[in-house]
């Protein structure tokens, strides 16, 4: 983590008071929660609508704090103490962030995409892992406060920093990549996430194609190339960057050849190399994460024969299809950390293609932040279920009635099942549920679909 004199830090952001007096001071590390200050934190307060931080300040240095930082508009910073008084405390935050990250030897990995962010940084990291010291993201710290943090968290002897970009608008990328200066990135699809906020698949595709901006001189760029979003948008890099492409199509870089589910996850091949991988993690567009990580771990010098050690190790984070068992021994899909039409299809694709069960049930949930044509996506998610692999689909939430209303068109009546209730839903699923029945349950995060399975368990 950072280590740093506020005499050193005086010349790293921007400072708008005398701090001489306590240049010498040091300061271990920086948190913006004053309920969790560690020894020697560097305190860092926003200006918030609800709760100004600058009011725990003198709290967070009792605590054990080395020093605050103090936004220039907030009115009597405390005398006496280790205040260093800025412009603005985010912006200084990522400042800091930046110029720390230009002092430290190592590589970083940035990654984004709509879908598969988390996993992809996960098996990347697990990859990289068998050669180098490696950081990752934790947690969902991938935004214009989350990632700063991360980067001023690093160890100076880390060899790579594999870190997440999330965003929600045009720039954010941008401003998070330019913070980062990644040696290699990762855009792991174009979906449908954040549609209500920038209108189309186009604009989504602009606002990820963002990360290479700060890309190093000669970087990598590895993305998917079965999207033409993307394939449209990174040619213009060929000169300046190298390209690699990952997908299901012959064309790309890479490729699976060949594909056998477990209940477990997945046995692969790839084209050019002969030894079979295995996954353990469900879902062919796992594999497909897989194959991105796999080229950014080649480009940094892992061999693919070390690779299904990385894999063997591999713990993505919760409800991300997460195999879990109910208490009538039912097989539970967890994937309600988040959906959408995408991925929502991918999570059924996997649902329908892995056999050895009397009963599978889709349990979906709402996809929120579609835009004005939610409910035609919704609908056509339902419509596109396959009867014949699917005995029965209940959703839950408004938008999941639409779900139910497409699925009834290839469906009998008598197994949809509608609810705006968690309670009777759970009611109504027990009754179906045997040690031969698998279960997957999807839905936006807001949706605490995680609720479901919870009771199923108990």
């Amino acid at each position: 983590m950072i280590k740093k004199t506020l005499e050193q830090i005086k010349s790293m952001i921007q400072v708008e008071n005398n701090i001489d007096s306590f240049g010498h001071v040091e300061i271990r590390g920086v948190t913006i929660d004053s309920r969790k200050i560690n020894q020697g934190n560097l305190f860092v307060p926003f200006k918030g609508e609800q709760v100004d931080g600058h009011r725990y300040v003198e709290d967070a240095l009792n605590k054990g704090a080395a020093a605050a930082l103090w936004q220039k508009d907030v009115p009597n910073p405390p005398e006496g103490l280790p205040i260093i008084v800025v412009e603005d405390t985010l912006i200084a935050l990522q400042e800091l962030a930046r110029s720390y990250r230009s002092e430290l030897d190592i590589k970083v990995v940035g990654i984004t995409g709509s879908n598969g962010k988390t996993t992809t940084k996960d098996m990347t990291a697990n990859l990289l892992n068998l050669k180098y010291k490696v950081q990752k993201t934790e947690g969902n710290f991938n935004n214009h406060i989350g990632l700063p943090l991360t980067i001023l968290g690093l160890e100076t002897d880390t060899e790579i920093a594999v870190l997440e970009m999330g965003m929600s608008s045009i720039g954010e990328i941008e401003l998070l990549t330019l913070i980062a200066c990644p040696d290699a990135v990762i855009i792991t699809n174009v979906g449908e996430a954040h549609l209500q906020d920038l209108g189309s698949r186009e604009r989504i595709a602009d606002a990820k194609s963002e990360i290479v901006k700060g890309l190093c001189e000669n970087g990598l760029i590895v993305y998917h190339g079965d999207e033409p979003l993307l394939r449209e948008r990174m040619a213009q890099f060929e000169s300046v960057a190298q390209l690699k492409t990952f997908g299901r199509f012959e064309f790309n870089t890479m490729h699976p050849t060949s594909i056998q589910p477990t209940d477990n996850g997945s046995y692969f091949k790839v084209n050019g190399f002969e030894k079979e991988f295995e996954l353990p993690v469900l879902g062919t567009h796992n594999i497909l994460n897989a194959l991105a990580a796999m080229l950014v771990a080649d480009h940094f010098g892992v061999s693919f024969e070390q690779m299904n050690s990385g894999f063997s190790t591999l713990k993505v984070t919760n409800m991300r299809m997460e195999l879990v068992e109910g208490s009538n021994g039912e097989k539970i899909i967890n994937d309600a950390y988040n959906a959408s039409p995408t991925s929502m299809k991918a999570a059924i694709e996997l649902v329908t293609s892995l056999s050895g069960y009397e009963k599978k049930i889709l349990v979906l949930g709402d996809m929120l932040e579609l835009g004005p044509e939610e409910q035609s996506f919704h609908f056509e998610v339902g419509k596109e279920i396959d009867s014949n692999q699917i005995n029965y689909v209940f959703t839950y939430g408004q938008l999941g009635e639409f779900i139910a209303n497409g699925a009834k068109e290839v469906f009998p009546e008598e197994r949809i099942f509608a609810f705006q209730d968690k309670t009777l839903l759970l009611e109504e699923l027990k009754k179906y549920t045997n040690p031969k029945t698998l279960i997957l349950v999807k839905g936006s995060r807001g949706m605490k679909l995680e609720e479901v399975v919870q009771g199923l368990q108990g």
